[in-house]
């Protein structure tokens, strides 16, 4: 779980699109650029809700012993791996259906990495994958 929580800090999402670009072929570009579109709406929407919510972090209430990560900031509602993860695997999957089960396998991964190591609530991953799905699916509509 650890593992899937680094993965979605950025840099996996990053040398996906990279990949992307390079073997892609025609769509590759319009796929992309839906990702990023959908993951920078993601970001400046998570950050906002989170300053309104201020939902404190599980492991702020209750440190787990098993994990040793910290969190990238105070607050837990939604969550913005979720977020990102399936703003970036849903376009992507849509552009390239054949690569739908390995993507979501990754988002969903990223998306309960955050609950078993005490960063998020249920709710919080909940919100954050369905605010992705969302934003991922509108960009998809803006670029196919």
């Amino acid at each position: 779980m650890v593992y899937a929580t680094r993965g979605g800090d950025g840099w996996l999402w990053c040398l996906l699109g990279v990949v992307v670009l390079l073997f892609g072929g025609p769509g590759a570009a319009a796929a992309v650029a839906a990702a990023g579109v959908a993951t920078a709406a993601g970001t400046g929407l998570f950050m906002a809700v989170k300053r309104a919510a201020r939902r404190r972090r599980p492991c702020a209430i209750e440190p787990h012993c098993w994990a040793t990560l910290l969190p990238p900031d105070r607050f837990s509602f939604p969550s913005g791996h979720s977020i990102t993860a399936f703003a970036v695997v849903l376009p992507l999957g849509l552009f390239f259906p054949t690569l739908m089960g390995p993507l979501l396998f990754c988002a969903v991964s990223v998306a309960l990495s955050r609950i078993l190591l005490g960063m998020h609530f249920l709710s919080d991953v909940v919100a954050g994958s369905a605010i992705g799905t969302m934003l991922g699916y509108a960009a998809f509509r803006l670029f196919r």
